[in-house]
C-alpha cells in the first residue's frame, strides 16, 4: 500500500497549484407574507483559461466564471415547496438553460425524511443540471435551519415509543454521548468498551480507496 504524504494546514501550505474555485452560497428567508425562501448558488472558475473537453461550448477566459447558476425554493412552515425558481448567469453549453426545468416537478413535496430520494426519482441523471441537483439536498437541511425558531416552538417529536426522534440523527445527539445523558437520561446508552476506537483505528490502516486508486474518479 502506497504511503500518503499527511496533509499539512491549508495555510502553512504553499507549494499547491490551484487548479478549480468552487464556492457554494445558501442562505434563508422569511417573506413579508408569512412563507419561507432559501437560495443556493454554484460558482465555478478556473486559474487558466478554459474550453469545454467536448467542444461545441463557450471559451471562459482565466478566473471567469464556468458555471454561475442556482435555486431558488419557496415553502411554508411545514417545508411544503410551493413553488420553484433556477437561474443560469454562466454555463458552458447553450443548453444548460434549459437543465433546470425539471425541478418543476419538485413542487408539493415536503423538503423532509425522503426528500434525497425524491431528488433522485424525479430529476436525477440527464433529466436535469447536476450542478442544480446537487443543491436540492443541502437546501433542504438550510430550509430546517432557517426553520429553527419555528421548529423550537413546536413539541418535541416523539418516535411510537415516546423517545426523541432527535435522539441518534446526528454525531451530537448520539444515544452514548453526553447531550442525550443530560437531555433525556432515561434514553442514555454506556458504549461498549473500546467502542469508540475501532473506527478510528481501521480509518488508519485504511486510506480512502479514492487516494489509493485515483482512476475511480472517473466514476464518481
Amino acid at each position: 500500500m502506497p504511503q500518503l504524504t499527511p496533509l499539512p494546514p491549508a495555510s502553512a501550505d504553499d507549494s499547491r497549484e490551484e487548479l478549480h474555485w468552487r464556492r457554494i452560497d445558501m442562505r434563508g428567508f422569511r417573506r413579508k407574507d408569512g412563507l419561507y425562501e432559501v437560495e443556493g448558488r454554484l460558482t465555478d472558475r478556473k486559474p487558466h483559461d478554459f474550453e469545454p473537453w467536448s467542444g461545441g461550448g463557450r471559451s471562459v477566459p482565466a478566473n471567469e466564471p464556468v458555471h454561475d447558476m442556482g435555486v431558488r425554493i419557496l415553502f411554508d412552515a411545514n417545508l411544503l415547496v410551493l413553488d420553484i425558481a433556477t437561474f443560469s448567469d454562466a454555463y458552458p453549453y447553450d443548453v444548460c438553460k434549459s437543465g433546470g426545468e425539471a425541478l418543476q416537478s419538485l413542487k408539493g413535496l415536503r423538503m423532509t425524511h425522503g426528500w434525497g430520494k425524491e431528488v433522485r426519482e424525479r430529476v436525477g441523471a440527464e433529466r436535469s443540471c447536476t450542478h442544480l441537483r446537487e443543491l436540492l439536498v443541502p437546501l433542504a437541511t438550510v430550509a430546517h435551519q432557517a426553520l429553527g425558531q419555528v421548529i423550537g416552538e413546536r413539541p418535541l417529536r416523539l418516535d411510537t415509543a415516546g423517545r426523541p426522534v432527535k435522539i441518534n440523527s446526528c454525531f451530537a445527539y448520539a444515544d452514548t454521548g453526553p447531550l442525550v445523558q443530560r437531555l433525556w437520561p432515561q434514553f442514555h446508552r454506556t458504549p461498549a468498551p473500546g467502542a469508540g476506537e475501532r473506527p478510528c483505528a481501521r480509518t488508519a490502516r485504511q486510506p480512502s480507496s479514492l487516494l489509493t486508486h485515483p482512476d475511480r474518479l472517473a466514476k464518481l
